[in-house]
């Protein structure tokens, strides 16, 4: 019974650590989540450039592998053109499936997922670890 013990408090212990060392996918993923439930997100194009244009976007994420070139330059000459923080994901599936573009069947696992190139964070809704790991990024990369 004491092997086991130990075996929770080391797990335990190590849960503060892989928090503490977050990714910026998994934080991303958070921010994208957390707006979504504050309803502060803008999904697809015409959300995206209105919010752009009127200058209600935090944070702008947009996926590497859109096809279409002008939708790309468009979205990052307005995140350019208003100070926005822009940052590319690899895959509009995934994107699709962190801001609830799916169907989530019983296991809770993502089916029929819509693909979305661009979104738009207007209200990060409450502040996160998650959050402070992409300010951080984005001050280093200035």
């Amino acid at each position: 019974m004491s092997d086991a013990e130990g075996d929770d408090v080391a797990a335990s212990a190590t849960i503060p650590s892989s928090t503490g060392h977050m990714d910026l996918n998994t934080a991303i993923q958070e921010v994208l989540k957390t707006s979504l439930i504050h309803d502060g997100l803008a999904r697809g194009l015409h959300e995206c450039t209105k919010a752009l244009d009127k200058r209600q976007a935090h944070l702008c994420v947009l996926a590497n592998n859109c096809d279409e070139q002008n939708y790309v330059r468009l979205i990052e000459a307005l995140c350019a053109e208003h100070g926005i923080n822009l940052i590319k994901v690899e895959s509009n599936k995934k994107l699709g499936e962190w801001v609830g573009l799916c169907k989530l069947d019983k296991e809770g696992k993502a089916r029929k997922v819509v693909g979305c190139s661009c979104v738009v964070v207007k209200d990060y809704g409450k502040e996160s670890q998650a959050l402070d790991v992409l300010n951080e990024y984005f001050k280093t990369r200035k």
